[in-house]
């Protein structure tokens, strides 16, 4: 679409998360930090937590590349799931045989047993589950039986555990809280503020093959980061649709009245979104207008 005229060798602000636009912020490299060293001091509970849009998936997936070979990681992108089908997807993401076995205590005896034989070898699973807010209480609880699988020295499996801010709620049960007290580390991922919206930008960009000065005006960096609210996901919906305004006018620099065009492109679907017609004009001149005594006074400084 864009790519040539903007000098791109790929798209830079899909949806998808990949890792090499992985741009290593304070909030998510901290986390990052965390998690390696959490892992590789073998603590047996590990919990990330983030708005919707945050990156989780993008750091979880980061974190998955980074394990060294010393690890065994199974992954679990989706936990909706019950004791039975849970304990069946671990079974089946560390690849342990168990023809015609469904009965949830053989089949931690055959995840302890597999657990040692790794153990044996000098090795370490981790097992890590992606939108776990999602998991129903008695899978929570299953969790903390899993952690129970343990030699007399170390933990046979370290469990890691992104997730919306509703898995500090659940986790908040009265009925959990032996599980919420195994959890040793605990971070969050924030949003972005203006300067770490624009490096952002210049991040994925740069990956994306962009050798130019600044692809994006001043104001119009400005006017994303307020439409968005420092959200990634929203950052990079903004960018791409700014990015084809600017396309189908020719321009090869993305201005602010691209941005505006994007985000009254996305009126009703995005957080920027105010309802009613005479609000959400109201909401976008005044982002502008910050946007521009913001620009003035960077100018003037």
């Amino acid at each position: 679409m864009y790519l040539e005229h903007f000098g791109l060798t790929e798209y830079p602000f899909g949806l998808t998360p990949n890792t090499r636009f992985f741009c290593a912020l304070p909030s998510h490299q901290d986390a990052l930090n965390v998690l390696l060293v959490a892992l590789n001091s073998g603590e047996g509970f590990i919990k990330i937590t983030g708005e919707v849009g945050t990156g989780k998936t993008l750091l979880c997936r980061k974190l998955l590349n980074e394990l060294d070979t010393t690890f065994v990681a199974a992954y679990i992108p989706n936990p909706a799931l019950t004791q039975s089908e849970l304990l069946l997807a671990v079974v089946e993401e560390l690849g342990i045989a168990v023809e015609g076995i469904l009965r949830p205590g053989l089949l931690l005896k055959q995840i302890y047993r597999h657990l040692l034989d790794v153990a044996a070898e000098g090795k370490r699973v981790v097992l890590v589950l992606d939108e776990a807010q999602a998991m129903p209480h008695d899978s929570l609880e299953l969790l903390r039986l899993l952690t129970n699988l343990e030699t007399e020295s170390s933990k046979l499996l370290q469990i890691v555990l992104f997730g919306q801010p509703e898995l500090d709620d659940s986790l908040a049960r009265p009925d959990l809280r032996q599980l919420r007290q195994r959890i040793t580390f605990s971070q969050r991922l924030e949003v972005l503020d203006r300067g770490q919206t624009r490096r952002y930008l210049f991040n994925r960009l740069r990956v994306a093959g962009y050798t130019e000065p600044d692809l994006f005006t001043r104001p119009a960096y400005w006017l994303i980061h307020v439409y968005s609210q420092g959200t990634p996901r929203l950052i990079n919906i903004l960018a791409h649709k700014a990015m084809m305004a600017a396309y189908g006018q020719g321009r090869h620099r993305v201005r602010a009245s691209h941005v505006r065009a994007a985000a009254a492109d996305g009126k009703g679907t995005g957080r920027w979104a105010l309802s009613g017609s005479w609000f959400w004009w109201a909401g976008l001149a005044a982002a502008t207008a910050w946007a521009v005594i913001q620009w003035r006074g960077d100018a003037g400084s």
